[in-house]
């Protein structure tokens, strides 16, 4: 049959000029591309010959090539699978309407054929294109198992191309790239390169499961002075671990996948293995480190896992297979079949990535679940390394929120030493307790010295220290705790007299009644200062405290918002004074004695400050709240 030259179809046209322009970021892919394919046509020739017996193919070697020419300037990816015929040629590459490898999938759907659940990645005709971004032009030679005649195909990319018949095509295909001269500055490299190529196929192509190879250059594969020609370089490991039966593996192996691809140098805590099966199959090998990375908590930590499709590289960062807080987790999925877009470099926001997206996260908290209970030591360190990003999930994520509480602990006054779970401490609440409660703070000696916990720490009643910043956050966001309210000790009114010890509603009435004048008047005198005076029921030693009022912000929180660039107004707290301290006894005994107002103002002022200072703020006006103290202390002497 002559040479036919024929005009590429308008999308086809179109595509190739996106293509060599803009739509891959890194030329570097085009090697990817068209060793994927390869691997395509091994595939379709393995399961070809298992379906058909009538089919001639020795399938002992099923292999890829490369072969670089650096005097010619060509790059040959050369495979012995499948091969095309003239009329698959003439329509696979010369339109990008059809797929072979998506029409051979659904013909294996069709027939339901369980060899044909390897799903085969990408579109032949796309990939292909991507030769144009380096090449200036493209030859390819094919021939399709099981015929005799073979088919040329030629393009300069410029909108034609060349078809013919040849007699001595050997069985595959083999594609030839007239490379374009190295441009470094433009990302184009010099592709004859051996170590550019070695570089490449183990980035990208290093689990597929064929071997590929690289053919020694022409003046070493002669074998000059009667030497033997040195033997093709099998580039890949084709080791996909994750691939593997668990009893195929040592731990040693996974340490090592874990190390290469997190860059740590310490081993991982934990190895994670889940292998989806179904109408979406995908298998995932995770890992969780021994030690949180420095930056965990900067805005930009780069976190996600390698995401293959088909053991082919598609991207190192897949952000979109877990949530935010579980960034630290590193490791690799490898899909079956995923929908990608044109450059297989963005995911399409689809179903199956939602379903993935869903099932990891869930498998990674039952597998931290499972620590708790078998490795109690291995969960203390990932919860003193990790808890404190996790617990954002429960703020953010509500449909994991109650596995996200089975795995949290959090430091307890019920033991210096271990952290307890919600659930421990519902089981240790005291006859008549109705809530659980907590307190946020920068430190545990902080919390623990603070006045708000005096009443608690008298009664013997549990309180939950929790002392890092989204701790603010998510007590709000969960409310509750298998129908147990979470009360913060520092907000609200507290009645903590339902255990015996009780104080009678006229012993209150009687008290209120009697500082009522006081309070009234230290309300008005501290202005803006303060919300509300009242008595409390939560001091027992220190003669006042701030609270915040039960829905309103706390002054960290204020604080964490403002930090983030949220401008918030500032929440007016509530001063709480101690009936049975003396000084507050005195400071009433004075204001009903109708003694100098001046005095008792200042005094309520000192008063007020070292409620601020004894939570760890500071007064509105330190260098005032100093003077009036060394002046009350100098009278004192």
């Amino acid at each position: 049959m002559p040479t036919e030259t024929f005009e590429f179809q308008v999308e086809a046209r179109q595509l190739l000029q996106l293509m060599i322009h803009s739509i891959y970021s890194n030329k570097d892919v085009f090697l990817r591309e068209l060793v994927s394919n390869a691997s395509d046509a091994l595939d379709k020739l393995r399961l070809a010959s298992l379906r058909d017996d009538t089919l001639d193919v020795d399938v002992s070697d099923l292999h890829i090539e490369l072969e670089a020419d650096s005097d010619a300037r060509t790059l040959t990816v050369r495979d012995n699978g499948i091969g095309m015929s003239y009329d698959e040629v003439a329509h696979l590459i010369g339109t990008i309407a059809n797929s072979g490898t998506a029409k051979f999938l659904e013909e294996l759907r069709q027939a339901e054929d369980a060899a044909g659940a390897e799903g085969l990645i990408g579109q032949f005709g796309v990939g292909f294109y991507s030769s144009f971004m380096v090449a200036d032009e493209v030859v390819l030679v094919t021939r399709r198992a099981g015929e005799s005649q073979g088919t040329r195909w030629s393009s300069r990319g410029e909108g034609t191309y060349t078809l013919e018949t040849v007699d001595d095509a050997p069985q595959g295909t083999a594609i030839t790239l007239h490379l374009k001269p190295a441009d470094p500055e433009n990302q184009l490299h010099d592709y004859t390169s051996a170590w550019k190529i070695r570089e490449i196929v183990k980035r990208y192509s290093d689990f597929i499961t064929w071997p590929v190879r690289l053919v020694p250059p022409p003046a070493e594969a002669d074998g000059g002075d009667g030497e033997a020609a040195p033997e093709p370089e099998t580039l890949n490991s084709m080791k996909a671990l994750w691939a593997r039966s668990r009893d195929e593996v040592k731990d040693e192996e996974y340490h090592e996948l874990y190390k290469h691809i997190s860059h740590d140098w310490t081993d991982p805590l934990e190895t994670i293995r889940l292998q989806a099966e179904g109408t979406f199959e995908y298998q995932a090998l995770l890992f969780i480190p021994s030690h949180a990375p420095h930056d965990l908590f900067t805005q930009g930590y780069k976190r996600g896992v390698q995401l293959y499709v088909k053991r082919v590289f598609i991207m190192d960062d897949c952000e979109a297979l877990l949530p935010p807080y579980l960034r630290f987790v590193k490791g690799v999925v490898d899909a079956q079949d995923l929908s990608l877009n044109v450059s297989r470099e963005i995911l399409q926001q689809d179903r199956h990535i939602q379903m993935m997206h869903r099932r990891l996260a869930k498998k990674v908290l039952s597998s931290v679940k499972d620590m708790m209970t078998s490795a109690p030591d291995r969960y203390a360190t990932f919860w003193r390394e990790f808890g404190a990003v996790l617990k954002e999930g429960l703020v953010t994520d509500a449909e994991n929120r109650d596995a996200l509480l089975a795995v949290a602990s959090f430091a307890t006054t019920h033991d210096e030493t271990e952290p307890t779970t919600l659930r421990q401490y519902v089981e240790r609440m005291k006859d008549g307790q109705d809530a659980i409660y907590f307190m946020t703070g920068e430190s545990r000696a902080g919390i623990e010295n603070s006045p708000h916990m005096e009443a608690f720490r008298a009664k013997g009643i549990e309180v939950l220290l929790l002392t890092d910043p989204v701790d603010e956050v998510w007590t709000d966001a969960v409310g509750e705790y298998e129908g147990k309210p979470l009360r913060s000790v520092a907000k609200g009114e507290i009645d903590l007299d339902s255990d015996g010890e009780t104080t009678s509603d006229e012993d209150r009435e009687k008290q209120g009644e009697e500082f009522a004048g006081l309070l009234g008047w230290m309300k008005e005198r501290l202005g803006e200062d303060i919300k509300d005076v009242r008595l409390s029921s939560r001091l027992t030693v220190s003669p006042a405290c701030l609270v915040s009022d039960t829905h309103d912000l706390t002054p960290a929180l204020e604080n964490l918002y403002r930090a983030m660039g949220q401008e918030v107004p500032r929440a007016r707290r509530i001063l709480e004074l101690n009936p049975d301290h003396t000084l507050v006894k005195g400071l009433n005994q004075a204001f009903r004695d109708g003694k100098d107002r001046t005095a008792l103002a200042e005094s309520a002022e000192l008063l007020h400050g070292l409620a601020v200072l004894a939570e760890g703020g500071r007064p509105n006006e330190p260098a005032r709240f100093v003077q009036l103290l060394a002046e009350r202390l100098e009278r004192a002497l």
